[in-house]
């Protein structure tokens, strides 16, 4: 979506607007961490039942709304919709109308079917003054193995303008409708702002990762530096792995809102959990502050910097999720390896001889991209069972090939 460019009043309204609604919602909690980004999946047969006025969309006068106008519409987009469509749609409307009650009445479902995200086909659309900040899609884009699981589910994605501007006590109502349909939270961003800076600023924190400071486990976490370090503007700092379901990123949340020749001290740390080899717990969205702390020891020394009294609760990998991970990745290496690259390498053996090309092949001993993130000892274990399952439907095969010629 097109957006016309804001002029830097806006957006020095907008800022202070945030940076307001930010710290009512910190005096009013006593937290300080929040809860900046929501996205979870329900099934079709855990979703909320929808209104009697959305199965049966045909009155003219709508009984519960006063909105007439709009209520007319969203009954108009169900009764267009083919049969095999109306339940699932009207069940997401049914989410999208409860997620709005728990973010407050600012909040609404926006009155059009629209185009879905994420390989959902449709999406009704939550939005606040008529802007999107959020969606419930439903339906798959297709018909693979994996989309028709999909269609049999509901997602809910909550962006940032969506948690900063609902009413407090949203994440909470937010746990129960996630706990009442049974859904499973695929992420959740927690954000701790220091609106005066902290000590050392942007250029501690990088000197923090250099000294280990946010190593865990024993592990160093990948690193990523964005923006202009060397004028001290604009700058984030991004550490963890996406694919790994913890990743953290510190910038300078002043210049990103006001501008980069602001001098606003304002900087945020925001924690982003994924489920990804992890099993994400409703109470992430109630104790926030806790499961911050619970990445690492030093997102809890910068939450008692904060002056915040917490108990870490850690979200530690699901070992079955990890191995199955493992697996899928090694299959999809060993997979590409027999469709893509063995007449090459049969080539390379035949004129090259085998001594000297697997020599040549040995100097490099850096894993493929999407392997670097497992142990040597990950990958040896689920290479054998790989090679096993791709070769055996190409040996199956051969067997009813030679029947054949015989």
């Amino acid at each position: 979506m097109y957006m016309t460019r804001a002029k830097k009043t806006d957006l020095v309204l907008d800022g202070n607007e945030v940076k307001l609604r930010l710290t009512a919602e910190r005096q009013k909690t006593k937290q300080v961490v929040h809860v900046d980004w929501v996205r979870f999946t329900c099934n079709l047969r855990a979703a909320p039942a929808p209104t009697v006025d959305d199965l049966f969309p045909l009155h003219d006068s709508p009984r519960f709304s006063d909105d007439v106008n709009r209520t007319k519409r969203l009954a108009q987009a169900l009764r267009e919709l083919p049969d095999p469509d109306f339940a699932a749609s009207a069940q997401a409307k049914a989410l999208a109308e409860q997620v709005c009650e728990a973010l407050g009445p600012d909040f609404s479902v926006y009155p059009e079917i629209r185009k879905g995200h994420d390989f959902y086909r449709f999406r009704w659309s939550i939005v606040r003054n008529e802007v999107e900040c959020g969606w419930v899609g439903y339906l798959a884009s297709g018909d693979s193995p994996r989309q028709n699981a999909q269609a049999k589910t509901i997602h809910c994605n909550l962006y940032g303008t969506a948690c900063t501007f609902a009413e407090t006590g949203f994440n909470h109502r937010l746990a129960n409708i996630v706990e009442a349909t049974c859904a499973t939270i695929t992420r959740v961003d927690l954000a701790l702002d220091f609106f005066d800076g902290f000590s050392g600023g942007m250029d501690r924190v990088k000197a923090d990762y250099q000294a280990g400071l946010m190593d865990h486990c024993g592990k160093q976490p990948k690193c990523n530096l964005v923006g202009d370090w060397c004028n001290g503007r604009a700058r984030s700092f991004y550490f963890g792995s996406k694919e790994a379901g913890k990743q953290t990123n510190v910038y300078e949340k002043g210049h990103q809102l006001f501008g980069p020749k602001d001098d606003s001290p304002w900087i945020r740390a925001e924690l982003r959990w994924g489920n990804k080899l992890r099993v994400l717990e409703s109470d992430i969205l109630r104790r926030p502050a806790d499961f911050f702390a619970g990445a690492s020891e030093w997102h809890s020394r910068l939450l008692r910097e904060a002056g915040a009294q917490v108990t870490p609760e850690p979200v530690p990998t699901t070992k079955r999720l990890a191995a199955e991970t493992i697996c899928a990745e090694v299959k999809r290496n060993v997979q590409w390896l027999m469709d893509t690259a063995a007449p090459s390498i049969a080539l390379c053996f035949e004129h090259l001889g085998n001594t000297s090309f697997i020599e040549e092949i040995l100097l490099n001993k850096k894993a493929p991209g999407r392997l670097q993130k497992f142990s040597k000892q990950e990958i040896s274990g689920a290479f054998e069972r790989a090679f096993a399952r791709v070769r055996a439907p190409r040996t199956g095969h051969a067997r009813m090939a030679s029947t054949l010629a015989v």
